[in-house]
Formats: structure tokens, sequence, C-alpha cells
């Protein structure tokens, strides 16, 4: 009875372990016919995490299930225990453990990147604000509700240029067409000089009168020529000092007279934000505006000392130019017509004006020295 009994009891106790044999196998077959069952059976530590062997099992078996093209070495398995809301979640990116391409090349630090586009774009927006608040000045000026700063002693001087300058020009388009009508004077007397001398040569009846007129045309067309050649010297001069000299005066003028719309602008937004409630919104805008007023202010004072002094040196250059300008011309004039080629040629001299050779293809008649 009792060696039944043993028996049976071991019969019994390996009972069990047979089942969990056939159970192995038939798990194995489901694991052959279908991969993806083995997820179900990955066990667990007591903590959730996976075993190192299983999962490094699972990840064979999932790198064989996985499309052609995407290795380990893409992918990143990430395991989460039973209480989380992912599971079996495949990430991009380097598989740990596996070679990660690196690409060679500088390493550029983020925050020292620089944005030209932004750059750019930072200074078309100061530009667009500077010009509006230009054009809201000039605006406000023109219908009587702005204030403009006025310096009565520099804009009394620059009304003065700008009108001299207009006169100038004046005189340099009459003395022009004086010069163009005199040469034109000129060529016809020596034309004229020329057929007398053919016909003194021709007429031995008139041998005598015509060679006279043909002398005395000569000697206009010469002394003509020699007056030329000084209302040209004085063309040219007065020239160089209206369209260069004062021109360049005027351009810094213009500069001047921009740098003083700029302060006023700004002076008046100070303005307005000084008259406004001070809190912690206002505060650094004040500022900020102080700042940019204070800018242009020293811009404004800096234009304005500049076109003082050169105002300055304007009028000194230009007293001195035309005094000898204007001697040039009425001792040229009046020694011409006056018939006295002696003082006209010593005229020439004194100013060190040059005639150019007859026949040149130029159509100016003088050569500064």
């Amino acid at each position: 009875m009792s060696e039944h009994r043993n028996e049976s009891t071991t019969v019994d106790e390996f009972h069990p372990a047979g089942e969990e044999v056939q159970s192995d196998s038939e798990g194995g077959a489901m694991a052959q016919e279908s991969p993806k069952n083995s997820a179900a059976e990955i066990p667990v530590t007591s903590n959730g995490q996976l075993e190192d062997s299983h999962e490094h099992s699972f990840n064979r078996d999932l790198k064989r299930s996985l499309p052609v093209g995407l290795g380990l070495s893409e992918t990143k398995i990430t395991s989460h225990g039973f209480d989380s809301t992912k599971e079996g979640v495949v990430e991009a990116g380097p598989f740990p453990g596996g070679r990660a391409q690196q690409k060679s090349g500088p390493v550029v630090l983020a925050d020292e990147v620089k944005n030209p586009a932004m750059e750019k774009l930072e200074l078309v927006r100061k530009w667009s604000l500077n010009t509006y608040k230009c054009t809201r000045q000039i605006i406000s000026e023109k219908l009587g509700r702005g204030s403009r700063t006025v310096d009565l002693e520099l804009e009394a001087q620059i009304d003065i240029l700008r009108d001299n300058k207009k006169k100038y020009e004046n005189i340099l388009k009459l003395a022009q067409t004086l010069s163009t009508q005199l040469f034109q004077m000129v060529h016809t007397q020596r034309q004229l000089g020329d057929a007398f001398a053919d016909l003194s040569l021709k007429s031995l009846e008139l041998h005598e009168e015509f060679g006279y007129n043909a002398d005395t045309q000569k000697l206009l067309a010469k002394n003509g020529e020699t007056l030329l050649g000084a209302i040209n010297f004085f063309i040219a001069n007065v020239n160089t000092l209206v369209n260069k000299t004062i021109e360049d005066t005027l351009l810094t003028v213009k500069q001047y007279e921009s740098a003083r719309i700029e302060y006023d602008a700004y002076r008046t937004d100070l303005e307005e934000l000084n008259l406004g409630p001070r809190d912690a919104n206002t505060l650094p805008k004040i500022e900020q505006s102080q700042q940019l007023f204070q800018v242009h202010k020293e811009k404004y004072d800096k234009m304005r000392n500049d076109v003082s002094i050169k105002l300055k040196f304007l009028e000194e250059n230009k007293v001195k130019v035309l005094h000898n300008q204007l001697v040039l011309f009425h001792n040229a004039i009046a020694a011409y017509f006056a018939g006295n080629q002696k003082q006209l040629e010593q005229t020439l001299k004194q100013f060190h004006i040059k005639l150019k050779t007859p026949g040149a293809d130029a159509p100016s008649w003088l050569e500064e020295q």
C-alpha cells in the first residue's frame, strides 16, 4: 500500500512537469508560426523592467520582422512597465552600443550664428521708423502744427548763398552766350580778311583799298581771339566756383537740414512722452527716446558746425576768386574796344592765360596753367 501510494505520488508530481514541457513545445511552434506572439511572453522583473536576456532576444526578433533598409543602428527600443501608457515604443535614433555616423566639419555654436536676413530686416525696420518720424515732422511743420528749430544767423547765410548761386548762374549763362557770339564774329572777321586779301591780289586798281581792309579785319580777328581767351578763362573759373565749390557747400547744407528734421522729430516724441503718465510701461520708452534724442542732437550740432565752417571758407574763397576774375574781365573788354592791343596782351600775361595754337580741335581757346 505504501509503495503504491508512493508511486502514485511520484506520478502526480511529475504530471505538471509534463504539461509544462508540452506547453513549451506548443509555444515554440507558435513562435515559429508568428514571431510577433513572442512579445506577449516577455518576462519582466519585480520593478516592471525587462530582463536583459529577454530584451536582447526581443530586439533580435524585432530586427527580423522590420522592413529591409531599417536596421537596429537606426532604431532605439524603449520598454515601459505595465503601469505605463506606452508599451513597445520604437523611437528613431542611434542604437545604444552601435556605431554612430558623425559628420566631419567645424563645430559652430548656436549662440554665435548670425542671420544676415534678420540683420537686414532690423536695419529696414529702423530706417522705416526714422522715415516715418521725419515725414510726420515735415507735414506738421507745413501745416503749422509742429515746432521747428531755427538758427536765425545760419539760416540767413544759407538763404544768401542760394540767392547768390542763382545770380552767378545767370552771369555764367550770359558770359557763355557772349563767348559764342564773339567766336562767330571772330570767325567771320577772319574769313572777311582772307577775302579782302585775295581781291587785293587780283584787283590791281583797288589793291591798296582791299589791302588795308584785309589788314584791319585780320587785326580785329587777332584781338578778338585774345579777348575770347580772357572771357573763356573767366567762364571756367566762375563755373568752378558755382558748380563745384558752392554746390559742395549746399550739399553739406542739405545734410544739415536732414539732421535738423530728425532732431526735431525725436525731440517732439520725447516731449510727448514726458507729458504722458510715468509707469512701468512708459519709463523704458522714455529712456529709449531720450537716448535717441541725444544721438540726433549730437548729429545736428556737428552738422551745424560743419556748415558754419564751410560757409566761412566759401565766403573767403568767393571774394578772392571773383575779385581776380572781375578785374580780368574789365581790363580785357576795355582794352579790346579801345583798340589797345598791347594792353590786351598784357592782361592775358598778368593772369597767366595761354592761348591755344591755331587749328586746335577743342572749342575752348584757353588752357589754364
